[in-house]
């Protein structure tokens, strides 16, 4: 059977967003997606129209990512690297280019995340970070399984394995990642469990101490274009956690927060945030004054807030701006 590759085009974006949640990186899913569709387009000939070709996409993208994931290690957070440190430490001496950092991906080039909670909840950082402690194929059986609700025979076809063997993949994969969320050092709480404030059950929606995440994303702007470090400390839970990749150090809670930006961050004063779309989450690109008197500010980070019950549990900075910035589609100078 014949097929025009036009035919691929509407399965590019969901494909991508499997491939980021496979690979953790915004660019190789990119990567991963052509290599598919140039590996489907050489074999369409053999496409016989026995299963659908949504699932035959899908077969040809995880033989991808499995190639992909034998040739890189995991990507990973500066939090699985090493403690918590303290402001007062250099930055810049805990520089490590050459690990392979998880990424943030823009949400235009993945499925529509704003569809369910459950589709959000799969791109964020934790979800895409937590996979990635998973063996490749087991991480494919809980992402089709649980994420895509591929049945149990499409999942089994998909991977070339038993449906016994998808099942007890699927099993240790859950085992695996509730051991990671059990260890995760992002805080998971309520609105009242603001800095100072006494801790609550979780909840889903913020409460009267909390914010929506529209108005948290217009506070945090609003506070660090003012350069306001105690109003910012306020939008945070007492065990925020602040990592800046690819640096490995990285700070917990609001004091040492402010301490750093007080500190070897308070280069950022007169900064701006232009808002994007990326994991799900509040995010923007952030740029600081130049340093150069030349009126100009440059790129600093992709700042991804991990949020909760209306508070911030993670301030996540994204260093590299060189290969970030274009895809999101920023521009390289804004004027101060």
């Amino acid at each position: 059977m014949s097929i025009d590759t036009a035919e691929f085009e509407p399965y590019r974006r969901e494909l991508r967003a499997y491939a980021y949640r496979m690979l953790g990186s915004a660019s190789e899913a990119e990567d991963a997606v052509q290599e598919t569709f140039i590996k489907a387009w050489k074999r369409s000939e053999s496409f016989e129209g026995r299963s659908s070709l949504r699932t035959w996409l899908y077969k040809i993208a995880t033989n991808v990512c499995l190639d992909m994931s034998k040739a890189v290690q995991r990507r990973i957070r500066p939090m699985d690297l090493r403690s918590a440190g303290s402001p007062d430490q250099n930055p810049l001496e805990t520089m490590n280019p050459e690990a392979t950092w998880l990424t943030p991906a823009p949400d235009s080039w993945m499925a529509d995340p704003s569809t369910s909670a459950e589709s959000r909840e799969s791109v964020r950082l934790a979800f895409v970070s937590a996979v990635q402690h998973l063996p490749a194929r087991q991480r494919a059986a809980l992402i089709m399984r649980e994420v895509l609700a591929f049945s149990a025979k499409e999942t089994a076809d998909t991977l070339d394995l038993s449906a016994s063997a998808v099942n007890s993949a699927l099993q240790r994969a859950r085992a695996t990642m509730e051991e990671v969320r059990s260890v995760s050092p992002t805080p998971q709480v309520a609105a009242k469990s603001r800095s100072g404030a006494g801790a609550s059950e979780p909840s889903g929606d913020p409460d009267e101490d909390g914010e929506s995440d529209a108005e948290l994303a217009e506070s945090y702007a609003k506070a660090f274009e003012a350069f306001d470090i105690d109003r910012l400390k306020t939008l945070l839970h007492r065990d925020v956690v602040m990592s800046m990749p690819p640096l490995e150090l990285w700070l917990r809670g609001p004091r040492h927060f402010g301490e750093f930006l007080h500190g070897p961050g308070n280069a950022c004063e007169g900064s701006k945030l232009v808002p994007i779309s990326a994991n799900g989450s509040i995010a923007f690109g952030h740029y600081k004054p130049s340093g150069n008197d030349d009126g100009l500010l440059t790129p600093w980070s992709i700042t991804v807030l991990e949020t909760e019950g209306g508070v911030i549990t993670g301030l996540n900075y994204f260093l590299d701006t060189q290969t970030l910035f274009p895809l999101f589609d920023l521009k390289p100078t804004l004027a101060a």
